[in-house]
This record gives C-alpha cells, structure tokens and sequence, in this order.
C-alpha cells in the first residue's frame, strides 16, 4: 500500500469512522449511567421495603 492510498482513505473515511466510534462511545456512556442509577434506585426499593416489612405486624391475627 502506498502512503496516498493510506492518506486518501483517511481523509475520505476517516471523519466518518471517528464520529461512529464517538457516538457508540456516547452510548456506552449513557448505557453505563443508566445502569448505575438503575442499580442505586433497585436498592433504595430493597431498603424501603425491608423497612416496610420491619413495620408490619408478623403473622397471627390481624390487628394482634
């Protein structure tokens, strides 16, 4: 391969493939942030309902 085959297919190419990988990057990123505050309000829903049935009384008659 010639160096102005190589400098052709960057400068024909390249902004394209550089903008495609920045954008499946981006994603990943987002992906990631949602996953993670997924994962902070999944515990949050453990802790309060840990507490909720804390509270409630256990078995026997209702009211007891």
């Amino acid at each position: 391969m010639t160096t102005e085959f190589l400098v052709s297919l960057l400068t024909e190419h390249g902004p394209w493939v550089v903008l495609v990988f920045y954008l499946l990057w981006r994603d990943l990123q987002k992906d990631q942030a949602t996953r993670a505050v997924l994962d902070k309000n999944s515990a949050i829903l453990i802790e309060i309902t840990t507490i909720i049935r804390e509270r409630l009384p256990h078995g026997g008659r209702p009211g007891a």
